[in-house]
């Protein structure tokens, strides 16, 4: 399997998702994380689908350097967005070993991103063993609730 670029026609399908967030209307189970750019500070948003499992919330990358993914390495929390209702999350990116059963409960928990994980090469049928054999090339992390400050005392839980 490939460690291709993201398809290009991914950019204006995730912005014009992340502009119907904002206008209020949900899209299904997808959400949007938004994190300050490593380089830059500016915040960066980009469309996801968070899952819950064993009472944890976790969201696969789908691209190994995802700048996404390399923006909450770098920042370690950000916001997570439905609709017009956000929540502040800590990015907490997990091991090879911790991520396994996680990638493994992905094609069940999300089937719609299933194809997008085959569009990209990274698995061929989908199955629970291919995404398992994802650990330590797909960050997974689990987002926690991060303390609320004074200034984002409006966000509503999701």
């Amino acid at each position: 399997m490939s460690d291709a670029k993201p398809p290009a026609w991914l950019k204006p399908i995730n912005k014009a998702v992340v502009v119907v967030q904002k206008l209020g209307i949900t899209t299904g189970p997808v959400r949007v994380l938004t994190v300050p750019g490593r380089k830059s500070g500016r915040p960066r948003s980009t469309p996801a689908t968070p899952f819950t499992l064993g009472g944890a919330v976790y969201v696969v990358g789908g691209h190994p350097r995802a700048d996404w993914v390399l923006n909450a390495r770098a920042a370690g929390a950000g916001t997570v967005t439905r609709g017009r209702a956000s929540q502040r999350v800590a990015f907490v990116e997990l091991s090879a070993e911790q991520a396994r059963p996680v990638l493994r409960a992905f094609p069940a928990k999300v089937p719609r991103g299933v194809g997008f994980f085959k569009r990209s090469g990274l698995v061929q049928r989908g199955t629970a063993d291919e995404f398992e054999a994802l650990a330590g090339r797909c960050a997974v992390f689990r987002l926690d609730a991060a303390p609320v400050s004074n200034a984002q005392s409006g966000d509503k839980p999701l």
